[in-house]
């Protein structure tokens, strides 16, 4: 099974900004390794768009089963340039609340299972193709909020640990970045009561994915970027007093 060099490997493929960005990916001249439970609706996903197996191959991903990352990595067909990590899981917080399970599946997918692949690709010195780290996050990590602080400190502990990768990986020029966005338009928001104004398409978001720079943090969209300068300013008592 040959892979279109240079290849990207998207961990969490299933996702809408990760599907959104596979496309925009292969139509650069990369290989997508598309990584997930999900592997029938991928399966699907590629044979609609016709894609060969050198430019999006398929492949199974548990970001909770963390025992099996290290074989994961070691089999796959072709040693990334890019990585991209957009598994999600939600659960309204006040289910998490009463539901340690959730919250627990929560941080296993957003932050433990991402440290756990993250670390093994980012040791691998042999694979000098790798050129960048982006991790999809979310504003909901800048600051704690009431409403959802449980899903919001799980995105909050991905985007510190991406921070210090980053710094880790300097001296290799390997760039890491984070994509902290606000509300997409997904299955993961589906039914959720979220203002239509804000939301944002999955096309959207995969695009700043797509064309990450060097900037570590990247928020899509004007009235996001406001909100995410004024949350990270805003005093504490003011916070407090947000849903």
């Amino acid at each position: 099974m040959k892979v279109i060099s240079p290849s990207v490997l998207i961990l969490g493929a299933n996702a809408d900004v990760a599907k959104a960005a596979i496309p925009m990916y292969i139509a650069k001249g990369y290989g997508v390794i598309a990584a997930s439970r999900s592997t029938g609706e991928l399966q699907e996903f590629a044979l609609k768009r016709q894609y060969s197996m050198s430019q999006m191959t398929v492949l199974y991903f548990d970001a909770a089963a963390f025992e099996t990352h290290q074989v994961f990595y070691d089999n796959l067909p072709a040693k990334p340039a890019i990585v991209v990590y957009a598994a999600g899981f939600l659960k309204n917080n006040e289910e998490a609340l009463r539901d340690w399970k959730g919250s627990f599946n929560m941080m296993k997918v957003h932050y433990c299972g991402a440290v756990s692949i993250l670390n093994i690709i980012a040791m691998d010195e042999s694979n000098q193709n790798l050129k960048r780290i982006i991790g999809v996050s979310s504003l909901s990590g800048v600051r704690g909020r009431k409403s959802n602080f449980i899903y919001g400190s799980t995105k909050s502990a991905f985007t510190q640990y991406l921070a210090g990768l980053r710094q880790y990986l300097f001296s290799r020029n390997i760039q890491v970045n984070v994509i902290v966005a606000g509300y997409i338009q997904s299955k993961m928001t589906a039914g959720l009561d979220l203002p239509e104004s804000l939301m944002l398409e999955p096309s959207f978001i995969a695009k700043a994915v797509v064309n990450a720079g060097r900037s570590f943090v990247i928020v899509p969209g004007f009235k996001w970027k406001m909100i995410y300068h004024i949350l990270r300013l805003m005093p504490e008592r003011l916070v407090a007093k947000l849903p």
